[in-house]
């Protein structure tokens, strides 16, 4: 690793009520009456740059975007998907914790294709681990949010949609009344999804990327209020890898600092808190630790994380001067270097991160929680690589709608079939 970015101080001077659900939303996008004043913003504050890999064990695995299993039914047969009629579109979106995020796709051939995209850090679970309710200010901020997002549903021709809400929505005492507001100001259906759906739906979204092996995998999701780990091994009667185990604890990258504070007044208290987010994040990952110890000794063991956090840290090790999606998205880098790099950030100063590219103030506060809890995965499932996503919830919504409407295609073709006397009764 280069010494640009987190400084190496070593080297250097001076030193769950959400239950399972499968709604979607069959509608051509309408909102209801609005106010004249709505709330205006854009996109985060990534962009786009351009930078040359660096050297080292960089590599990016062959990639089939097909998928297709037949465990549950959010994991059916795609098959070859077909455009919408008229140009019309399907969407997903994604609050989080601490993000809100909107997906709009066609269909394109055994894939789809983005038309649109949004995302937006609202920090809807900021002082929920201390409180147990979304704050006012964190709730204007998250419809502001979703009022783009409504808006953007409306004019792309939305006909097909699914907009979920984990962690924050799940825990907050007010969770479902602010669903219920949403849904009066913007016209949203948020649905509160349970963790083990959400672990499915990232599952759905970002497997693709799994460096090719025989061994058993972890894909893991840091978010905002939760993380999600997913033991899975490929099926070979399906595209799909069959989950074996999975667990959801109530640490992400918000509800650990809250917990934890932010008191960083010397390198000793960082180091000190550093380990006790560390510790913290270990003890909630025991139970799942005990199951998968057998297949963590697989000599072939294989890694894959989708989160700001990994992509966070995969930009730093690529040196990139901005974000960039497409150098970031299906990287293959040493889990060696992935320390290092958090080793060094959580020494650094709440200024020093918020200088660093790709982190900025927004991730500053935030990124160090990350750091801890990818140090414990490390711990439990040490796998010499580890895969980066950018892609997760959102994707996998898009795909099993898209599968859904292909299948329930597939049955009425069948039927009239029957009915026109073509198969045997």
């Amino acid at each position: 690793m280069a010494e640009t970015l987190p400084p190496d101080r070593n080297r250097s001077a001076g030193k769950n009520r959400g239950g399972k659900s499968g709604k979607v939303a069959d509608f051509r996008y309408k909102r209801p009456p609005q106010p004249d004043a709505l709330a205006s913003g854009g996109r985060d504050g990534r962009t786009k740059g351009v930078a040359k890999p660096s050297s080292g064990d960089v590599r990016r695995p062959g990639r089939t975007d097909t998928i297709a299993g037949r465990q549950r039914p959010d994991l059916a047969d795609i098959g070859a998907m077909r455009p919408a009629a008229g140009g019309e579109a399907y969407a997903a979106l994604d609050l989080g914790t601490n993000n809100c995020r909107l997906l709009i796709a066609r269909p394109s051939g055994r894939d789809f294709t983005v038309i649109d995209a949004f995302s937006r850090v609202v920090k809807l679970g900021e002082g929920l681990a201390t409180s147990g309710r979304l704050s006012d200010a964190a709730m204007d901020r998250t419809l502001a949010a979703l009022t783009i997002c409504a808006d953007k549903l409306q004019r792309r021709n939305v006909r097909l949609a699914r907009s979920v809400a984990t962690e924050a929505c799940r825990r907050a005492e007010n969770g479902p009344a602010f669903i219920e507001r949403v849904r009066r100001e913007t016209g949203i259906a948020l649905d509160i999804i349970s963790a083990e759906e959400e672990a499915r739906l990232a599952v759905l979204g970002c497997h693709i990327l799994l460096e090719a092996g025989e061994g058993p995998a972890v894909i893991f999701d840091i978010g905002g209020g939760s993380t999600e780990l997913v033991l899975v091994e490929a099926d070979p009667g399906a595209r799909v890898p069959r989950i074996l185990d999975w667990q959801s604890v109530p640490w992400g990258v918000v509800s650990l600092t809250d917990t934890v504070g932010r008191t960083e007044d010397s390198e000793e208290a960082r180091i000190a808190r550093f380990a006790r987010m560390r510790a913290m994040v270990a003890e909630s990952f025991a139970p799942f630790a005990a199951r998968v110890a057998a297949a963590a000794g697989h000599p072939d063991i294989r890694l894959l994380g989708t989160s700001g956090t990994v992509t966070t840290l995969a930009s730093l090790y690529l040196e990139l001067p901005s974000y960039d999606r497409k150098a970031v998205d299906g990287l293959i880098v040493p889990a060696a270097e992935m320390r290092e790099i958090s080793a060094r950030l959580s020494v650094m100063t709440p200024y020093e991160r918020a200088t660093l590219p790709c982190i900025g103030q927004d991730r500053a506060d935030l990124v160090v929680a990350g750091c801890a809890i990818l140090e414990a995965i490390l711990d439990l499932w040490p796998a010499r690589r580890l895969g980066v996503a950018d892609r997760g919830i959102r994707e996998g919504i898009l795909r099993s709608i898209m599968a859904a409407e292909r299948q329930s295609e597939r049955s009425l073709q069948a039927l009239n079939r029957h009915r026109n006397g073509r198969v045997p009764s």
